[in-house]
């Protein structure tokens, strides 16, 4: 029987043929590759400056870090987000806050993010979730009249545009951030493997975060002119989340492939649009383009006569590997037991939990795939259970 993920890395020969080129060098690690794939990140983005790191985990915990996020401070996200964003906070000793959702977008909704503003708090962490921008300009005002600094968690988001004052802004310009951040993990618009990479416009937060991806090590050329090539300076505790030039190699093939990656995407979406009858499918985003990074569906149980458990169990023994994107953070026994936080206090965020599903979407995936997928659901929720598999 085939099986359908809910995604998977397109690697074809050219990738590889890549990969080995470089294998067959001098240079497997911190060669010129890492910095030729950051100067097309940066190209791409419209951003000045792009640090390649070692995951998207990684470049969440430098972008925390390079701001100064410290013991004592807050930092305001969603609790709708993979686990690496609050932890990136936690592992600075910084206590992360969690602002309710937009049910329609999924997004971090901006007014909530005015209430739970303290004095603690430092910085401002939207999740472009799916792939669909957040409100930046006005998430941007929100922490311009308050003086705090935004990274973007845009894992999710590479190739996702807004519109600003009649121009689509690329996510990764910074225009309205100070940082933002991206994963290449295989499920990811491009991969190498594991990777991330942080943009940003500020010339001294790249300086910063050069020097955290690799032990907090400067090494100038005013230092080694004074005291010799081979001196270098640890002056702050850094850590090894370097990338190797084989994944960059990886990285700047996969670049070269993106858009075509995100149009195909698009057209799966649009399959889906046109052969899933289900109230609440679509997450809606003012002036944005979506990188559709996951195909959510926002479904009534109860009014299905249903259970989520079920309608997985039915999906997978016909081939389709469905999921869920995500158990709330406050949910996690881990955050349960250092916060105590009322489910209640985020009613979109419990509504959409309790509702969602995420179903098969990557570039690879044909037409039947899709339509497949649809068909199976529409008999499982006529309750048609009879059905053959997918060969």
């Amino acid at each position: 029987m085939k099986i359908i993920p809910y995604g998977k890395q397109c690697v074809d020969n050219l990738d590889i043929a890549e990969v080995v080129k470089v294998l067959k060098s001098d240079w497997i690690t911190q060669g010129s590759k890492v910095h030729e794939f950051e100067k097309a990140i940066a190209r791409y983005c419209n951003a000045k400056y792009a640090v390649v790191v070692s995951s998207g985990t990684a470049a969440l915990h430098l972008s925390c870090l390079a701001i100064g996020l410290n013991k004592g401070d807050e930092a305001i996200t969603s609790p709708i987000t993979f686990l690496a964003t609050p932890n990136s906070v936690l592992y600075t000793g910084a206590r992360p806050v969690f602002a309710d959702i937009d049910y329609d977008t999924v997004n971090i909704n901006p007014t909530e993010i005015r209430n739970k503003i303290t004095s603690k708090t430092k910085v401002i962490l939207p999740v472009h979730f799916a792939g669909l921008p957040c409100d930046m300009p006005e998430i941007y005002k929100i922490a311009k009249n308050k003086g705090l600094k935004v990274i973007e968690d845009a894992c999710h988001a590479l190739g996702a545009e807004y519109k600003y004052n009649g121009k689509w802004i690329k996510i990764g310009s910074c225009k309205h951030s100070d940082m933002t951040v991206f994963s290449f993990h295989p499920v990811k618009a491009i991969t190498t493997g594991e990777g991330g990479v942080i943009t940003t416009n500020n010339k001294l937060l790249y300086s910063k975060l050069l020097a955290l991806r690799s032990h907090g090590v400067y090494k100038t050329t005013d230092i080694s002119t004074r005291k010799g090539s081979w001196y270098y300076e640890m002056r702050e505790l850094g850590f090894n989340y370097r990338l190797t030039d084989f994944a960059c190699a990886l990285g700047i093939s996969q670049l070269k492939k993106l858009d075509r990656f995100l149009e195909r995407r698009r057209e799966i979406a649009l399959i889906y649009d046109r052969n899933i009858v289900q109230q609440g499918k679509q997450l809606c985003g003012y002036n944005t383009r979506s990188a559709r990074h996951l195909y959510i569906l926002k479904m009534d149980f109860k009014y299905n006569k249903i259970k989520r458990i079920e309608l997985f169990n039915k999906l997978k023994k016909m081939g389709i590997n469905a999921q869920v994107h995500y158990i709330p953070i406050y949910r996690q026994y881990y955050y349960k037991k250092i916060y105590a936080i009322n489910p209640l206090e985020y009613p979109n965020t419990e509504k959409y939990y309790n509702n969602a599903i995420s179903i098969p979407l990557f570039p690879d995936m044909k037409n039947r795939d899709a339509v497949y997928v649809a068909d199976a659901l529409a008999h499982i929720l006529s309750g048609k259970t009879k059905r053959e598999k997918y060969e």
